[in-house]
């Protein structure tokens, strides 16, 4: 199962972003893939192919209204785990014996 960290933005529609991150989040949420917003971008986990179709999908939404974007995309592949999103930080906190802040 791989995790990704995306970050997708016009760079040419002014200072605000939001009402282009909740277009790209529609499509996230719509694609059945686990995922957490952040305020720095959105993590999914998935299937290799799956996100890469997820990338595809949000970037071909967002450049009809964008003459420039900016795409900045991290992937974490780790055969055989699921569940990646909860469970890298579950693992973390147990090591640390607290609860950190979190999203």
């Amino acid at each position: 199962m791989t995790l990704m960290e995306m970050t997708m933005i016009p760079l040419d529609k002014g200072e605000s972003f939001s009402k282009f991150v909740a277009g790209t989040l529609e499509i996230i949420d719509n694609s059945g893939l686990d995922y957490v917003l952040t305020p720095m971008g959105t993590i999914v986990e998935g299937e290799w192919s799956d996100l890469l179709a997820l990338v595809d999908n949000c970037f071909n939404n967002l450049k009809k209204d964008a003459n420039r974007i900016s795409l900045t995309v991290k992937f974490d592949y780790r055969k055989g785990k699921t569940n990646r999103l909860k469970t890298k930080v579950e693992s973390v906190q147990q090591k640390l014996g607290r609860t950190l802040r979190t999203v």
